[in-house]
C-alpha cells in the first residue's frame, strides 16, 4: 500500500487590493493632498509646526527661570488671551472680507517679526518678565488673524466630503511639531540655551512665506473686498446664535481646555515631582511632547474618520476620555506613566478636533466661515490659555495633584451636562456623502470599467 503525504492546504497571502483597502481604511486619507492649494497650506503646517511648539516651550519656561514661580507662567495665558479674544473674532471677519492670500501673507510676516524680537531679547539676556509677556501678546495678535484666515482658505479648496480627512492632515502635521519640537527642546536647552530655540522658530517662520505666496487669489465669492468692522464682528454673533451645532462644539470645547489642560504646571511638575534639573530637561521634553504624541498617532491612523457619520457623539466621548485621561494623569508619580496618560489624553483631544472641524465647515456658510473660524480659534487657542491661569494659580493654592485630577473630573462632567442640555448636538449627523459623490463624479473603478467597455 503506497504511503500518500498530504498537506494542508496553505493559507493564500493577501492580494494587493485587500493589503490597500486595509491600509486605506486605517491610514491617514491622503485625497486633499491632490489639491495644489490645501497641498501648499500643508506643507507650510509642516514647517512652522516644529518651530512654533519650540517656542511654546521656550516661552514658559524663560518665564520660571526669571521667577520661580508657576503663577507667574500662568500669566502667559491671561496675555495671550486678550490679543486671541480680540483680534480672533475680528481677524475672522477681515478674512470673510478681503482676499484671504494676502491676509495669510500679512499675518505671517507679523508672526516671523516677533519671532525675531523674542530671540533678540533671550540672545541680550534683558530678563525682562514683563517684555517676554509683550511680546507673546504681539505673536498672538497676528496668530489669532492667521488661524481662521487659513482655515477658511481650506474650506474654500477642499470639497465638503473630504473636509474631514483634511482637519486630520493639518492636525496631524501640527501635533508632529507638537511632538518633536518639545522633545528637542527638553534636550537642547541645558545646551543651546533660549535665544537658540527662538531663532530656530524665525526661520522656520520666514520659510513658509514663499508656500503662502504661490496660493491662489481668495477673494470673497461675493467679488466685494472691503474693510471689518464691529458690525461685521456682531453680524457674526448673531449668526452663531441661530446654529446650536456649532455653538454647542464650541462650548464642549470650553469645557475640555478650560478645565482639564495642565500646561501651566509642567515646568513645576517636572522638577518638583519628575526630577528635571533647574535649567530644564528630559521630563520636561516628555511632558509637552506626550498629548500632541497622542494625538499624531490618531491622526496617521485617522482613515476611518470619513466613516463617522454621528460627530456629535464621537465629540462627546472624546472630551469625557480627556477628562479621564488627565484624572490619571494627575494621580501619577511616575514620569512614564504621566507620559502614557496624557498621550491617551491626547488621542481623545485629536478625534474631537477632527470632529468639531469637520462640523464647523459645513455648517457655516462661506460669506460667514472666517467669522466662525475666528471663534473657533478663540475658543481652541483661547481655552488652554484660560487653562494656565487657573491651573496656576490652583496648583498655588492646593497642590498640582488635587489641581489637575480635579480639573480631569470637572471635565466628564460638564460634558455629560452639555449633552444632556443641547440634545442637538449629540444627534448631530454628518451630511450624507451621496451628493458630494454625485459633485465628484464616478468613482474610479466606475471609470476604469468604462474605458474598458
Amino acid at each position: 500500500m503506497s504511503e500518500q503525504t498530504s498537506e494542508a492546504p496553505s493559507t493564500p497571502p493577501p492580494s494587493p487590493g485587500r493589503l490597500r483597502k486595509f491600509l486605506g481604511s486605517v491610514v491617514a486619507d491622503r485625497r486633499p493632498l491632490r489639491i495644489p492649494a490645501f497641498r501648499r497650506l500643508w506643507v507650510t503646517s509642516i514647517v512652522t509646526a516644529l518651530g512654533s511648539q519650540v517656542t511654546a516651550v521656550a516661552v514658559p519656561k524663560q518665564i520660571y527661570d526669571i521667577t520661580g514661580s508657576s503663577a507667574y507662567v500662568g500669566l502667559t495665558g491671561l496675555f495671550g488671551l486678550v490679543p486671541l479674544l480680540v483680534f480672533g473674532l475680528w481677524g475672522g471677519a477681515i478674512a470673510d472680507t478681503v482676499d484671504r492670500r494676502v491676509l495669510l501673507l500679512v499675518s505671517n510676516v507679523g508672526i516671523a517679526v516677533t519671532a525675531v524680537l523674542l530671540w533678540a531679547q533671550a540672545f541680550a539676556d534683558i530678563g525682562s518678565v514683563w517684555l517676554v509677556l509683550g511680546l507673546l501678546s504681539v505673536n498672538q495678535a497676528f496668530f489669532a488673524v492667521n488661524m481662521p484666515t487659513r482655515q477658511a482658505v481650506v474650506a474654500r479648496v477642499v470639497p465638503k466630503h473630504l473636509l474631514a480627512s483634511a482637519a486630520a492632515l493639518t492636525s496631524t502635521v501640527t501635533t508632529f511639531g507638537a511632538v518633536f519640537g518639545p522633545m528637542a527642546a527638553g534636550a537642547f536647552l541645558p545646551v543651546v540655551g533660549l535665544s537658540t530655540l527662538y531663532l530656530v522658530d524665525t526661520v522656520a517662520l520666514i520659510a513658509v512665506l514663499w508656500a503662502v505666496w504661490r496660493l491662489p487669489a481668495l477673494p470673497p465669492l461675493s467679488g466685494q473686498i472691503r474693510s471689518a468692522g464691529i458690525r461685521d464682528v456682531l453680524a457674526g454673533f448673531r449668526y452663531l446664535g441661530t446654529q446650536k451645532v456649532l455653538l454647542a462644539s464650541f462650548i464642549v470645547d470650553i469645557v475640555a481646555m478650560v478645565a482639564g489642560m495642565p500646561r501651566a504646571l509642567f515646568p513645576e511638575l517636572a522638577e518638583r515631582t519628575f526630577g528635571d534639573p533647574p535649567g530644564g530637561g528630559f521630563a520636561l521634553g516628555w511632558l509637552y511632547a506626550a498629548i500632541p504624541l497622542g494625538a499624531m498617532l490618531i491622526g496617521v491612523m485617522s482613515g476611518w474618520a470619513h466613516r463617522v457619520s454621528r460627530h456629535g457623539v464621537a465629540v462627546v466621548v472624546a472630551i469625557a476620555a480627556w477628562g479621564l485621561a488627565m484624572v490619571g494623569f494627575g494621580l501619577s508619580q511616575s514620569l512614564w506613566l504621566a507620559v502614557v496618560f496624557l498621550a491617551i489624553g491626547g488621542a481623545a483631544d485629536m478625534v474631537s478636533a477632527i470632529f468639531r472641524q469637520a462640523i464647523l465647515q459645513t455648517a457655516a456658510t462661506d460669506e460667514m466661515r472666517g467669522r466662525m473660524q475666528g471663534a473657533f480659534t478663540v475658543v481652541v487657542a483661547g481655552g488652554p490659555r484660560v487653562a494656565d491661569l487657573t491651573h496656576g494659580w490652583a496648583a498655588a493654592a492646593v497642590g498640582t495633584t488635587l489641581a489637575t485630577s480635579g480639573g480631569g473630573l470637572l471635565v466628564v462632567v460638564g460634558v455629560v451636562v452639555s449633552a444632556f442640555l443641547l440634545p442637538a448636538f449629540w444627534r448631530y449627523r454628518a451630511p450624507t456623502s451621496k451628493k458630494a459623490a454625485k459633485e465628484e463624479g464616478p468613482s474610479r473603478p466606475s471609470r476604469r470599467k468604462r474605458r474598458v467597455v
